[in-house]
């Protein structure tokens, strides 16, 4: 406490009162103690008792005066305190300039800050900093830059914090390769921050190879740029790269951060390896209700397709946000929850904050599985009117798919023809899966020729066309579009399905042979055929490429990839463990019929995530109602 004291006296002693006294002293103390103890009313107060005697307070008094605003978000008090520092043509000392503009930054009075800026006699580094900064920040990334040329040619030098800012700015490869080079040339390459920032900004524009090569100059480790390394992966989709970093980075002594962990869950959520998912949910516990961890948690345990997990997080969450509401809604519409998506919306209504756009996809998500045609269209059409939310792409399409569902093409032409966007290859796609499901070619040439003018690399749309018109004996059709194929160099992709077992992934696709168990799964799985075919079980060759010379088989079917992992799972797992595949490719009609019937034969949980949606068996059924 003496320490402090004799701080505060220190900063009223250098004081410059225009009348002298021991009251003037008495109050340009009590002024620097009420300032340096955050008591703003009180300081006020002094401040106006100040003023009428004509005294001013040393610098440092106001810097922490200014500092008490802030803290308080007092914005108007901030702004007369600016007033009095310049009353009488007084100029304040440089650091105290720079306070009142951070002040102007940390209350989003960009336009305040940038005149206090102007009128600055002399500007620093951490002037400019702070004002490059602060642009960086709002996405104004051309007045950013333009700052730091202005920076630049006074003669200023910028540090580790000026670049570690203004790289966030760079929008295109030539202005971040130029800086980097700048960067290089001064020597702060090595500053963990300007690193990392690096790292960051050559990701998001898609640089990875650059990333990494600014990541393995690091010459000693640091947990930032790890991070940095590993949310650039995680980020690109690219899971399995961000898991063996943050494990390298784990041998080399470095603990999880929170940024860290949620990349790593990102990473988990992207490859569905619910094991690893689990186990980073250890080290999240660590930090206790942190909102963006606990999302990333919700996010990972409802793609993985274990949505009672996604529940349990839930329920426990202290804070809840708009993502924590809509990520929980479209969990559970997703994996097939539909009734209980909607009474979560209802109670999000009534507790929760605002919907946004993720919100309304996954409450008209729900409806479609729940075929609530009239519901869907209430909550569609009262978007903009209740919400303030205009319908995009996104929400068109989930109008259409519920639309298909009911059976209403007519109403699906209308409603692509109305569109306030222009229908993408997402739309056409879902109509031409509906006529599929209701037998109109016509329609379904409609559908193919749209969709393949926006893609016409489009593999499904071929072979949904082409069985289509083989299932409506339309030989002459199929034979045109195997021909335009050929004639365009489009295979139909292999499928892939992915198991996790005992934390290691186990990939299947049809005719490959280097499982090491390859041979025991197939014995298995003939046995399993063999059973259901006994139980009545027809293999359903509609979602084969058909052709006349009968290239596709029914033995094709037999191997598809999702049945070898299906096959897997039953020989690995107990019977208590639900069996969670992922599948590159929708799944077929031939290997849905399987998934429900083998479910229902070996009283197993089987879940299966196609690109399209989450498929549960149990008992027999499937949660997407056959309709996918």
């Amino acid at each position: 406490m003496k320490v402090v004291w004799r701080w505060v006296r220190s900063c009223a002693s250098v004081a410059s009162p225009i009348a002298a006294g021991d009251e003037t002293v008495s109050l340009l103390n009590d002024f620097a103690t009420m300032c340096h103890q955050r008591d703003l009313p009180r300081a006020m107060h002094a401040l106006d008792a100040m003023e009428r005697r004509g005294v001013r307070a040393h610098d440092l008094t106001y810097a922490e005066l200014v500092k008490c605003c802030l803290a308080r978000r007092a914005v108007s008090v901030g702004k007369r305190v600016h007033r009095h520092v310049f009353s009488n043509g007084y100029l304040p000392e440089t650091f105290l300039v720079n306070t009142l503009l951070n002040m102007y930054v940390k209350f989003h009075l960009l336009e305040e800050a940038h005149k206090l800026f102007d009128e600055m006699p002399e500007r620093n580094v951490v002037s400019w900093t702070t004002l490059i900064s602060a642009y960086s920040q709002a996405k104004l990334n051309d007045t950013a830059m333009r700052l730091l040329i202005g920076m630049l040619r006074e003669g200023v030098m910028p540090n580790m914090f000026t670049f570690s800012s203004v790289l966030r700015s760079c929008e295109r490869l030539s202005d971040l390769k130029q800086l980097h080079s700048f960067i290089l040339k001064v020597g702060l390459e090595s500053d963990v921050f300007v690193r990392s920032a690096l790292i960051d900004v050559y990701s998001k524009l898609g640089e990875l190879f650059e990333a990494q090569t600014v990541f393995r100059e690091m010459v000693t480790g640091d947990p930032v740029v790890w991070s940095s390394i590993i949310a650039a992966f995680a980020q690109h989709s690219n899971g399995d790269e961000a898991l063996n970093l943050y494990k390298r980075m784990r041998r080399a002594g470095f603990l999880a951060t929170q940024p860290t962990l949620t990349s790593v869950l990102r990473a988990c959520t992207s490859l569905s390896l619910l094991e690893l998912g689990m186990q980073a949910h250890v080290h999240v516990l660590k930090y206790d209700q942190d909102l963006i961890l606990n999302n990333g948690l919700l996010d990972m345990y409802c793609k993985c397709g274990s949505v009672e997990d996604a529940k349990l997080i839930f329920n426990r969450m202290a804070e809840k946000d708009v993502i924590s509401w809509s990520t929980m809604i479209a969990g559970l519409a997703q994996n097939g929850f539909s009734l209980e998506a909607l009474d979560l919306f209802d109670s999000m209504k009534v507790m929760g904050p605002k919907p946004n756009y993720i919100t309304m996809l996954g409450v008209l998500f729900a409806c479609s599985h729940a075929g609530l045609v009239n519901e869907g269209w209430n909550y569609f059409r009262s978007m903009k009117n209740l919400y303030g939310i205009d319908p995009e792409t996104e929400h068109y399409c989930c109008m259409l798919d519920l639309l298909g569902r009911a059976g209403k093409l007519d109403d699906m032409v209308k409603l692509i023809q109305e569109m306030s966007c222009e229908p993408d290859v997402i739309a056409w796609r879902t109509l031409l899966y509906a006529c599929r499901a209701h037998r109109n070619v016509d329609l379904a040439t409609y559908a193919a020729k749209e969709l393949l003018k926006l893609d016409p690399q489009d593999t499904g749309a071929y072979v949904l066309l082409s069985n289509i018109y083989a299932n409506s004996e339309k030989w002459n059709d199929v034979v045109d579009v195997r021909r335009t194929m050929r004639a365009r160099g489009i295979r139909k992709e292999p499928g892939c399905s992915w198991i996790e077992v005992n934390k290691q992934v186990h990939a299947f696709i049809l005719g490959d042979k280097s499982h090491p168990q390859i041979d025991e799964i197939n014995t298995k799985l003939d046995q399993f055929i063999s059973r259901l075919k006994g139980a009545g079980y027809v293999p359903d060759t509609n979602f084969v490429l058909k052709d006349l010379e009968g290239e596709q088989r029914e033995d094709s079917l037999r191997y598809h990839s999702e049945k070898l992992a299906i096959a897997f799972g039953i020989m690995s797992l107990p019977r208590e463990k639900s069996i969670r595949i992922w599948k590159n490719l929708r799944i077929c009609g031939d290997c849905h019929i399987f998934a429900k019937l083998i479910a229902k034969l070996e009283r197993r949980h089987i879940v299966i995530r196609d690109p399209i949606r989450y498929h549960h068996f149990r008992d027999g059924i499937c949660s997407c109602g056959d309709y996918w």
